[in-house]
């Protein structure tokens, strides 16, 4: 539960630097001083805008090969970033199983995005990981 809220915290810095520009681990300082959380909650989304910001271009190398009839301008932010966060959680990340990271990321889709997010962040999340580990997840699309 801790986890879900610290990706809901790097979702919304992530969609303020996609919107206002920044450094998004000043923007999370500056808005975690305004809004407290927990400490652990803060480290960890500190770790997922860290990591994507220091792998952002192959994450999002790995949406644009994944979404062939969608250019990256085209995803809306919201989805846009939370595939990032899944991404980076299902590749870099080796405390998060890469089942997990999905099954998180389209449970942000469900809550932030329209109502076609769920689908279409599986759909592409689950094209990276056969992709990437050459077999299903078991999620349908």
């Amino acid at each position: 539960m801790r986890r879900r809220k610290a990706r809901e915290l790097a979702l919304r810095i992530l969609y303020q630097e996609e919107t206002q520009g920044g450094d998004p681990l000043i923007a999370l300082t500056n808005y975690t001083q305004i809004f407290p959380y927990r400490e652990d909650i803060i480290e960890y989304s500190r770790k997922l805008l860290s990591g994507i910001k220091k792998e952002k271009e192959r994450i999002d190398n790995y949406i644009r090969e994944a979404s062939k009839n969608w250019s990256l301008e085209r995803i809306t932010l919201v989805d846009k970033n939370i595939l990032r966060i899944g991404i980076y959680e299902m590749l870099y990340s080796e405390d998060v199983p890469p089942i997990v990271a999905i099954d998180e990321a389209i449970e942000l889709g469900k809550k932030y995005g329209n109502e076609d997010s769920g689908n279409f962040i599986n759909g592409i999340l689950d094209s990276i990981f056969k992709s990437h580990y050459g077999k299903e997840t078991g999620h349908e699309s």
